[in-house]
């Protein structure tokens, strides 16, 4: 085949080494530290390119327009500022409720606790009402007319007496025949009784009071015993 062609033989491998050969690409490192500066004077330059078009744009405006320019500018400055006082406004409006709340809250709980504790200075005047009752005897108030009408002063006191207190929120909590509450009642024995329903209260050791619906002193009760606890 060379001999045949003999010209075709030598430049054939001089066109294919000429079609195959390529230049190596070269990669320039660069350097990290100098990324930011290079960053920002791209951004300085764009921004004194901005700056030199709006000098420029400036330059061919008319007194009025530049007028009316300013003004404009001024208005968006002033409007800017406007919402930055209504939002601060609002946050002084918002806090400023919060503190009324919470100083209503902490002004309510300073009175409940000083009624609270005056109340429970008065339940043992109560008690005593009530234990001077339960010292009449039956036959002693059948038998004299002195210990009778001095039964109905002692009462009517009692019962004038805890009026008053009920006007004021001190309410009586006498809970017989109710089912037990534990956020109400304090029981201090039970008693098993077939007849009625466990975990009924059939006797009242102590009576208990509430203020304004908050418990303030429990019941002392006795509770019907389950016959399954046995």
């Amino acid at each position: 085949m060379s001999a045949l062609f003999p010209s075709m033989s030598r430049v054939a491998p001089r066109r294919l080494a000429t079609q195959v050969a390529f230049r190596p690409t070269v990669y320039r490192t660069v350097n990290p530290r100098t990324v930011p500066l290079m960053m920002r004077l791209y951004s300085d330059k764009a921004q004194e390119k901005s700056e030199k078009t709006e000098e420029n744009a400036n330059e061919n405006l008319t007194e009025e327009q530049k007028k009316i320019k300013s003004l404009q500018e001024e208005l968006s400055a002033k409007t800017k500022e406007a919402a930055e006082l209504k939002d601060s406004l609002l946050r002084s409006v918002a806090d400023f409720r919060n503190l009324q709340n919470i100083t209503k809250k902490d002004i309510q709980k300073a009175k409940d606790f000083a009624l609270q504790k005056f109340a429970k200075d008065l339940l043992e005047s109560v008690d005593n009402f009530g234990h001077a009752l339960s010292a009449f005897k039956e036959e002693d108030l059948e038998k004299s007319k002195e210990i009778a009408d001095l039964y109905t002063g002692v009462r009517m006191t009692r019962d004038v007496f805890e009026k008053t207190l009920k006007k004021h929120g001190l309410e009586k909590l006498d809970p017989m025949g109710e089912t037990f509450d534990p956020n109400k009642h304090e029981a201090t024995f039970e008693v098993a009784q077939p007849d009625k329903e466990p975990g009924t209260v059939f006797h009242v050791q102590q009576v208990g009071f509430t203020l304004n619906d908050r418990v303030i002193r429990p019941a002392k009760v006795g509770i019907v015993k389950s016959t399954d606890d046995n």
